[in-house]
């Protein structure tokens, strides 16, 4: 089984779509196995978008995942990073197909509603930089 992070972002988070976006993806058949609503710090948003820190948009990343109230869950299930990356569709909601949650909700490519981890190796960083082992539930 793996296991995969989401972040329900801050454009999602103030339109109401927490509820909807977790839904889309428990009907995948993944299973919630952890969930917190944060507010995360500059330090937590750095180390997060790490992986882009030498890229023009990191600044507006940052300060955008930073700015209001996230919701962080971890999904298990078969092949969950794959089913994840499926179901939230393209980085770019222009580019995201009808019926992927970025394609129904997202705003532009930084408002993009939710973040899915692109691997399973990145999916086990990321999961714990937002969950302690004792956070995440078998059952």
């Amino acid at each position: 089984m793996e296991r995969s992070l989401v972040l329900i972002k801050p454009d999602a988070m103030q339109r109401g779509l927490a509820g909807t976006i977790t839904s889309r993806l428990e009907n995948l058949g993944l299973k919630l196995v952890a969930m917190k609503m944060l507010h995360p710090d500059k330090a937590l948003a750095q180390r997060h978008y790490a992986i882009h820190k030498d890229k023009p948009f990191y600044n507006s990343l940052v300060n955008y995942i930073s700015s209001a109230p996230i919701i962080a869950c971890v999904f298990e299930g078969e092949q969950a990073v794959e089913a994840i990356r499926k179901a939230i569709g393209a980085t770019d909601p222009a580019q995201a197909e009808k019926g992927t949650i970025r394609g129904d909700f997202g705003l532009d490519i930084e408002k993009n509603s939710v973040h899915g981890s692109d691997s399973t190796a990145t999916a086990e960083e990321e999961i714990k930089l937002f969950f302690s082992q004792d956070e995440m539930f078998s059952y």
